[in-house]
């Protein structure tokens, strides 16, 4: 038989950079991920989740489009007609916020040059640098179809988002009002509850005392936010409080501004905070907004956009920063003796989720969506398991918020978005809405109109992506095939913002809901389980790491780790660990070039298959069906440690040992020609598995084998493979008792050259019957110059001298067996030097001993040092011991082999 030379087939070594680079424009270019409109084929579809068009790949996104690519590859050579779909999202405030940077540099900003010039600012920056991460996620190895990517702000969409509008607007489920919203003085706009990051710091609580306006009494009240007692316009205490009784319905004076306000009776105040008084607020405050309206209190907003006290808040304070005025409330209140006393307290603030700057909640009139109509059937479409979470305890997040879900502020006081499609009359003052710009009003027909000022929030053209993304409203082919789509992948920090808001648009819009699974992956945090930040200096770079180990170990890292559940703790080295992976799997495909025929082909032999061979591919039909069982519950760190543990220990480590005796020609040319064959097989399909996961390395390593496909894209995902019972019995009995062997020569230090004899009791037919029919791999793998197996188990038949280890293996009746392996010591090692070198361990383990009971016995140790200290030294002086009995009795076994 004639061999190739592997090194023209492979490289000796592999270079990620350059098979990725030829892949990933390959499968683009041959139109691998395009989905057909219609087809025969079953339809799979996933929209991805559009990061942001300023965005970079970071490693969540890298886990999330790793997993969202493993299942679509996967479903791919399942035969599915596979859609995902790819797009960005407009980001309304982060893209302005860059955008403003930039004009700033420049010397200028967006009020000089004009609402128009910098809307094509913006699309400027977005044609030049908006589509940084797409070409990130080609790199990846996102198999998304790119003809088809889409953008939040794009024509479709744009139309999408105005008919959605317009459609709410009419049926009442979109109004316009005065409300207390979450207001960002920095960014100049409103922002959702789910916008706002709350944040734990201590504070103060200030107790004020508000006297009667007749002079006769007075109260205290307790606030964190003293500077918002400007615009009081009541006090409430709780109508069972015996304290009040006799103040409800009396008025007081406002300190600082001489205004009058009443005492009001309010169930909802707590008589436990504070002094059992709370000051109203009506304007700053989300519970004295409500109380106010119950009440019809009057609502004074004292705080311009910027924060800054205006003209309401009084001569003394108008212009003064929200915290610069604080202190002069709180010295003018002090001056006048109605700063009755200051105590410390934890406060939790709100800080908006782009800038971090405190929000201050504050009327103003607002574009609002209201959702509770439209949350039912977004929850009964859950219980009712039209949409499934996986895992399943994240429904129970989801209807906690779904249930307690207040009207969704959709209106942002920015430029870059899609501008809310009203019209206001200067005339009438009526509101005109439509899909299309109005040449005049619809109440007067007056043509004195105005387009809002405000956009839409961008989580509003984000929740209609399930379907806008497939053509909708148009009556579209993509539609029809791939909505509902197939399953969604997100992280749970995004139920709220995204999943939630998607299912109520899809089933109000299209009628079903948009996903049959909602997948939430784990969070990524640092090898100490910490949250990664730039200021912890804690962040692993993704893009850093393909370079370093190539995409395929970072892709497998993130998917070995990807247990529902639970969140990923990750460093560089684990990265570093499955670069390993790819150089084993390259060097066994070197390894099979190395010894195939010329004219070689892939497929399994019909005949004259070995023992070995039909092990192996039991096997490798073992983790076919792990695999595929576990990527359909989305079970991926299975998948992948199946996939590790064959590659590595079965393929590797255990089969190309057992045939490299066939390979080398010592068994005739005929049992070379099917182990090189079986190998070349085991491969390929290999390949097949592992190519959703690694997808760069198997495409090019399967180029290379004779007569490939296009890509392995095109291959069938393999299942239903041959399996052999009990050839893999008989294997599984050889390498038990090999490991056994091996485990004696370790722990006896003998030398990996010297032979030894083995004795194996066993306790049934069936186990002795397939060992002996292992014998010669047992003698060749384990070094074993004579091997008996008995079926006796009575102790004086056992050897005298001898090491043991118990192994236990799996009988073709699937029953547990055990192997009793005995390898005699006589004459195979130095007794005195190993009697010496036992001796130094018990000498040092005893030394430490020592220590710790000195330490331990010690009142000032014991009483200074953490518990968990204590715990610890306690913990390891129970290890020594352990240790120690373990070493006596093999110190006494030296000794009697010595004698």
């Amino acid at each position: 038989m004639s061999e190739k030379n592997d090194d023209n087939i492979l490289e000796k070594i592999y270079l990620p950079d350059e098979v990725e680079k030829k892949w990933s424009a390959f499968w683009i270019e041959e139109g691998f991920f395009t989905a057909e409109a219609t087809s025969s084929r079953p339809p799979f579809s996933m929209v991805i989740p559009p990061p942001n068009i300023t965005g970079t790949l970071h490693l969540g996104h890298a886990l999330n489009n790793t997993l969202q690519d493993i299942i679509a590859r996967y479903k791919r050579m399942k035969g599915f007609n596979v859609l995902w779909v790819p797009g960005i999202d407009h980001a309304g405030i982060a893209t302005q916020n860059v955008v403003e940077r930039k004009l700033h540099d420049e010397g200028t900003d967006r009020h000089t040059i004009g609402r128009e010039k910098f809307i094509e600012r913006v699309w400027k920056w977005r044609h030049e640098s908006g589509d940084a991460i797409v070409h990130q996620l080609k790199r990846l190895g996102s198999s998304c179809d790119w003809t088809r990517q889409r953008f939040t702000m794009d024509e479709g969409l744009s139309t999408a988002v105005r008919k959605v509008f317009t459609e709410l607007y009419s049926e009442g489920l979109i109004y316009r009002g005065d409300y207390i919203i979450n207001w960002c003085p920095r960014c100049h706009t409103a922002l959702s509850d789910l916008e706002v990051e709350p944040k734990e710091k201590k504070g103060n609580l200030w107790h004020l005392t508000y006297k009667s306006a007749d002079g006769t009494s007075e109260i205290t009240v307790a606030t964190t936010r003293p500077e918002t007692m400007l615009g009081d316009t009541a006090v409430a205490v709780n109508p069972n409080d015996e304290r009040y009784k006799d103040l409800i319905g009396k008025t007081l004076t406002l300190p600082l501004t001489g205004r009058t306000i009443p005492v009001i009776a309010d169930d909802e105040v707590d008589m436990e905070f504070g002094s059992g008084a709370v000051k109203i607020t009506p304007a700053h405050d989300f519970n004295d907004f409500e109380m106010s309206k119950r009440h019809d209190l009057p609502q004074i907003n004292i705080m311009d956009i910027d924060a800054k006290m205006n003209e309401a808040a009084g001569k003394d304070y108008s212009g003064l920063d929200r915290f610069e005025a604080r202190k002069k409330v709180l010295t003018d209140l002090e001056a006048i003796g109605q700063l009755k006393e200051i105590e410390d307290y934890d406060v939790r603030i709100g800080t908006c989720y782009r800038c971090h700057t405190v929000v201050e909640p504050r009327l103003s009139k607002q574009w609002f969506v209201k959702v509770a109509p439209l949350a039912k059937p977004a929850i009964d479409a859950v219980k009712s398991g039209e949409t499934k979470f996986v895992p399943k305890n994240w429904e129970k997040t989801y209807f906690e918020w779904m249930n307690n879900i207040r009207d969704w502020c959709i209106s942002r006081q920015i430029w870059w978005g899609h501008r809310i499609p009203a019209w206001h009359c200067a005339d009438c003052a009526e509101i005109t809405v439509s899909t299309k710009d109005p040449s005049e009003c619809k109440a007067c027909n007056g043509k004195n109109i105005t387009q809002d000022e405000d956009v839409l929030d961008t989580w509003f053209s984000s929740a209609l992506w399930p379907f806008t993304t497939l053509n909708w409203p148009e009556d579209s082919e993509e539609l029809k095939s791939f909505y509902p789509t197939s399953a969604l992948f997100t992280s749970f920090d995004i139920i709220f913002f995204w999943v939630a808001r998607m299912m109520m648009m899809g089933i109000k819009f299209i009628g079903k809901a948009p996903f049959k699974e909602v997948y939430i992956h784990a969070l990524i945090r640092d090898a100490k389980g910490q949250k990664m930040s730039k200021s912890k200096g804690n962040v692993i770079d993704p893009l850093v790491i393909m370079d370093k180990y190539g995409t395929d170990a970072l892709r497998f890292t993130l998917a070995v780790f990807a247990a529902q559940g639970r969140d990923i703790k990750l460093d560089e080295d684990r990265c570093e660990g499955y670069r390993n992976f790819t150089n084993k799997i390259w060097n066994l495909a070197r390894f099979t070039f190395m010894n195939m025929e010329e004219d070689a082909t892939t497929e399994l032999p019909k005949e004259g298959l070995a023992t070995t061979d039909k092990w192996i591919l039991t096997k490798l039909s073992e983790c076919a069906a792990t695999v595929e069982e576990s990527i359909e519950d989305y079970e991926f760190d299975r998948s992948a440690r199946a996939l590790y543990s064959f590659i590595w220990h079965e393929l590797c480590d255990w089969y190309v040992e057992l045939i490299k005796k066939d390979l080398y020609g010592d068994n005739g040319d005929e049992r070379k020609t099917t182990a090189a064959a079986v190998l070349a097989y085991t491969l390929r399909e290999t390949l097949k598995l592992l190519h959703p996961f690694m997808p760069f390395i198997t495409e090019e390593i399967y180029s290379k084998l004779p007569s490939p496909k296009a890509s392995l894209l095109k291959e069938e995902y393999p299942s239903n493979l041959k399996t052999f019972p009990l050839e893999t019995a008989t294997m599984e009995s050889v390498m038990a008792t090999v490991k056994a062997v091996r485990n004696i020569r370790t722990e006896n230090d003998i030398a990996p050259k010297t032979e030894v004899e083995t004795v194996c009791f066993v306790r049934d037919k069936d186990t002795k019957e397939t060992l002996q029919a292992g014998t010669q791999y047992i003698a060749t793998l384990a070094k074993v110059s004579k091997l008996t197996i008995l079926t006796a188990s009575k102790e004086e038949e056992r050897p005298a001298d001898a090491a043991f280890q118990l192994a236990t293996v799996s009988t073709i009746s699937g029953e547990d067996s055990q192997i009793e392996v005995f390898v005699p010591l006589k004459g195979l090692i130095d007794t005195e030097a190993e009697i010496a070198k036992i001796q130094k361990k018990l000498d040092a383990l005893e030394d430490e001993s020592v220590k710790i009971n000195k330490k331990l016995s010690n009142e000032g140790f014991l009483k200074k040092a953490p518990p968990e200290v204590v715990e610890e030294q306690r913990a390891r002086l129970k290890s020594i011991a352990e240790k120690q009995t373990t070493l006596n009795q093999g110190l006494v076994r030296m000794k009697e082999l010595g004698d």
